[in-house]
């Protein structure tokens, strides 16, 4: 019995030990953030801000770091909203449908998963800088918006184990696929749509490599290309460059906060808790 008692602090400890570990960049990152230049070179890391300054988030959106965000914003939410809509189609289908070559058509575009996105890096320039769409808002967002593997794989699997009566008893009401798939299949999926779209938002908010490739100059800047410009650019202004990270940070945090609920509950659902 004491035994047991032990190994359960010594699993809550390493619990907490990583959650310090998690939240603790985030913390130091707000804290500078409300801290100026002065405060910053005179105390430690982890002293609170006094007098609280908003300076360093002011002066950073008026260096770019606003539209940075806007764009982000806009190119999430079409990346998100096409993600899901034709991961869904494309699920339905794998999971609910019979065509010839169904289950092979289906394991080969999940191969795809295994493809590094680097490798593809070079032709997807190459054929957006022979459309001429480069440094436009449609380079970020079209080579994203069209399903996703993961995101296919993990609804299908979750059409699957879906009743076939309830599909059944909505057919016989007179519902085709169309109305099969808004109002059955997509209500009884909220859980797994929500951590999807978490996942989703994440991925492409904290996207890098292409719209660093795809964009140039501060028109179709995405944040996080932005602030590797403030790293670069401001140094040794550590103050304003923690101010750029923090507004980069919060919104994915307030995310989770709010869909955190709809996770569990479809961890739950499919038995990987």
């Amino acid at each position: 019995m004491r035994s047991e008692h032990v190994r359960g602090a010594a699993v809550y400890a390493l619990v907490l030990l990583g959650a310090l570990l998690t939240v603790a960049p985030l913390v130091l990152s707000a804290l500078t953030a409300l801290k100026t230049p002065q405060q910053f070179a005179r105390e430690s890391a982890l002293t609170p801000p006094h007098p609280v300054t908003m300076e360093n988030f002011h002066t950073a959106f008026e260096h770019g770091l606003g539209r940075a965000v806007l764009v982000t914003a806009l190119m999430t939410a079409f990346i998100t909203g096409g993600q899901l809509l034709t991961s869904i189609l494309a699920a339905y289908a794998f999971a609910r449908t019979q065509f010839p070559g169904r289950d092979t058509l289906f394991w080969v575009y999940l191969a795809t998963m295994m493809v590094p996105p680097m490798v593809t890096l070079i032709p997807l320039y190459l054929m957006f800088a022979k459309l001429g769409w480069l440094n436009t808002f449609w380079a970020l967002v079209l080579p994203f918006m069209f399903g996703s593997p993961y995101a296919i794989f993990l609804l299908r699997q979750y059409f699957r184990a879906i009743p076939g009566e309830l599909i059944g008893a909505a057919r016989l009401d007179g519902a085709n696929t169309l109305d099969i798939l808004v109002h059955v299949m997509v209500p009884m999926s909220r859980p797994i749509l929500a951590t999807l779209t978490l996942i989703t938002v994440v991925s492409q908010w904290n996207t890098f490599m292409w719209p660093l490739v795809a964009s140039s100059g501060q028109r179709w800047q995405v944040l996080t290309v932005a602030t590797a410009n403030f790293q670069t650019q401001y140094n040794a202004q550590w103050t304003l460059v923690m101010a750029a990270t923090t507004v980069a940070i919060a919104p994915l945090v307030v995310l989770f906060v709010v869909f955190q609920r709809q996770v569990l509950r479809s961890i739950a659902w499919t038995g990987i808790r």
